[in-house]
């Protein structure tokens, strides 16, 4: 256990399990560290550093590194987006599997979403409980120069992808109804899933630069017949023709973010993320290095 800052690293990935596994063999390179902090908000999930061609990158699995073994309204959000910045992290690309509400899309397309609908409902959502400090915009929850620079990649793969798409967050663990996935689209969702939401808020209260880069694994609920199928994968929710695309796209997976990284490297922040607390800073309410002021609640 870890209470100061045992690397100093300025990107991160946050994904699953299977992320950790198939990064660590193809993108990430050799294993330098790897350290659970102690957070004002709990332990966080083991922060793994990696160097790769000359790039420091940090990894955390948010579900477990050897299954799926902790489900998502259960992640200490707040935890994990702390101890990556104390770990000197400015940026964050979110690896996330959703499910399609919107069918122009399909499984195994690559979807850099730009805005995001939370439902979620038992989550710690802000660092700043009972606390002044927090009503920050969200004109663009995600950040703008980290998205620029998937569709850049994604143009040149030559891969199936969508440059936008609104992201559903619900609380789970369960999947939701088929009435709850017509009010989603009601709404303008295109996709639904479970984790970015309160991640990337938290990551914004942060002054990191958050965006998810999704690969979509099936069809949500009544959006396609599917019948019930016991034991199997989501329960007969993809056809084996869709597994394999989507275990086509994952496989792309390392590739794609190691050459995110490339092009980053190097690159300032010309986005609105560094700035999102400006207005606490300038009333004295917060210091030019907030993490020394974030409250323990």
């Amino acid at each position: 256990m870890n209470e100061s800052a045992p690397f100093k690293v300025p990107i991160a990935v946050l994904g699953g399990s299977g992320a950790y596994h198939l990064l660590t063999g193809q993108a990430l390179g050799k294993e330098k560290d790897c350290q659970v902090l102690q957070t004002p908000y709990g332990k966080s999930a083991p922060v793994h550093h990696f160097s790769f061609a000359g790039r420091d990158v940090l990894f955390l699995s948010r579900h477990g590194e050897t299954d799926y073994s902790l489900t998502a309204p259960f992640v200490n959000y707040r935890a994990n987006i702390y101890a990556l910045k104390r770990c000197g992290v400015e940026r964050v690309i979110s690896w996330s599997g959703p499910g399609i509400i919107n069918t122009a899309f399909k499984p195994g397309d690559f979807v850099v979403p730009h805005d995001i609908i939370d439902e979620t409902k038992n989550r710690e959502a802000t660092f700043f409980k009972n606390q002044g400090i927090g009503f920050i915009r969200m004109n663009e929850p995600f950040c703008p120069q980290i998205a620029t620079a998937l569709h850049d990649i994604l143009h040149s793969s030559g891969l199936n992808h969508h440059e936008q798409a609104v992201y559903a967050c619900t609380e789970g663990p369960r999947l939701e109804t088929p009435a709850e996935i017509r009010k989603l689209r009601l709404l303008g969702a295109d996709l639904v899933g479970m984790t970015l939401a309160p991640e990337a808020f938290l990551a914004r209260e942060m002054e990191m630069c958050y965006t998810p880069f999704c690969y979509l694994t099936n069809y949500a609920e009544g959006v396609k017949p599917r019948e019930f199928k016991k034991g199997e994968l989501f329960e007969g929710m993809q056809t084996k023709e869709e597994r394999k695309q989507v275990d086509a796209a994952i496989q792309k997976f390392p590739q794609l973010i190691g050459a995110v990284f490339e092009s980053l490297q190097g690159i300032e922040r010309a986005c609105n993320c560094p700035e999102a607390l400006r207005r606490y800073k300038n009333k004295g309410m917060l210091g030019e290095n907030p993490m020394n002021d974030y409250p323990i609640n």
